[in-house]
């Protein structure tokens, strides 16, 4: 069995987190697990250990938006594979999280053992999903505003995300500790990006990458 040095989990369900860590742990004893339960500690985390040798991400971390965070991890720290770990289970989201570059995905119902057997097929170099999983036609719309959201800089996705939770530019400018003319320069160079004209329009174009509806039926 691979003993990998660092593995990041992030998922912002305790009870889950803790419990799935406690079976990790005694599988994989000399690796060094670390924890995000929300993006601006992923981001640290990753930024802290980009030698990390893996990254267990919940789609519904807190801002995560969507599919846009794995599509900037895969971008700015594409030496991390990423096995996504999540409640959603249907085909299409399983479908765009190994588009958008996921090495695996674990529904959150995965036997133990299925998750220990998951997670070493990646570290292996190889990809997981569920056995009963057929892949879906691409969605080359979702495709092409995915590599316009991989071209922003970390600034820039950052500046993105608090665009979609509705701050203006004067409170983004106050929490980065920047300027509003910095803001509006990245606004603009987002907008270019992202080929769009205004803020609104911008998060109408990542809700292109929201996660499909969680059915409870």
């Amino acid at each position: 069995m691979i003993q990998p040095e660092k593995i990041i989990i992030a998922d912002d369900h305790p009870l889950f987190r803790q419990a799935l860590l406690g079976t990790l742990k005694s599988k994989f004893i000399d690796t060094a697990w670390l924890e995000a339960q929300t993006i601006p500690e992923l981001e640290k985390q990753l930024i802290s250990h980009s030698d990390s040798d893996l990254l267990l991400l919940d789609l519904n971390i807190p801002g995560a938006h969507g599919f846009n965070t794995l599509i900037h991890v895969r971008n700015h720290f594409p030496q991390i594979p990423v096995v996504i770990v999540s409640a959603h289970e249907d085909q299409e989201t399983i479908s765009k999280s190994m588009e958008f570059g996921a090495a695996g995905f674990i529904p959150k119902s995965t036997p133990v053992e299925l998750i220990i057997t998951a997670i070493q097929q990646v570290l292996f170099g190889n990809t997981w999903v569920p056995e009963a999983f057929q892949a879906l036609e691409n969605d080359h719309e979702s495709t092409d505003i995915s590599e316009r959201v991989a071209s922003l800089t970390q600034q820039q996705y950052k500046i993105l995300l608090m665009f979609a939770q509705g701050l203006l530019n004067k409170q983004i400018a106050y929490d980065l500790h920047v300027s509003e003319a910095t803001i509006k320069a990245h606004a603009t160079a987002i907008f270019r990006k992202l080929n769009v004209r205004n803020r609104t329009q911008a998060v109408i174009a990542i809700s292109q990458l929201d996660i499909p509806e969680l059915n409870l039926d």
